[in-house]
């Protein structure tokens, strides 16, 4: 049951970084949206691998986590890149 009730509070969460990450102001907005989202995606992995006595979920999960963090990072970088080069012309 709380199973459940977990997935829902992390389901509504996804749906209001979905707002954010579309109607957001600045990119940046979106970026950390979209860093939200697989953070939380990351997280109903962990509680989906213990609800059902899966621990190498747990694995999966920080995997996912590495790689959203990285991939965050990289979409931060060519944006300040780009941002440089649009400043300077």
């Amino acid at each position: 049951m709380i199973f459940f009730a977990t997935l829902t509070v992390l389901g509504i969460s996804v749906a209001l970084c979905l707002v954010r990450a579309i109607k957001g102001p600045t990119p940046f907005d979106r970026i950390l949206s979209i860093s939200s989202i697989g953070t939380i995606i990351a997280i109903g992995i962990s509680v989906h691998g213990f609800a059902f006595e899966r621990p190498d979920f747990v694995d999966i999960s920080l995997m996912y986590i590495l790689l959203n963090f990285l991939g965050t990072i990289a979409i931060l970088r060519y944006y300040k890149i780009k941002r440089k080069k649009s400043n300077v012309l």
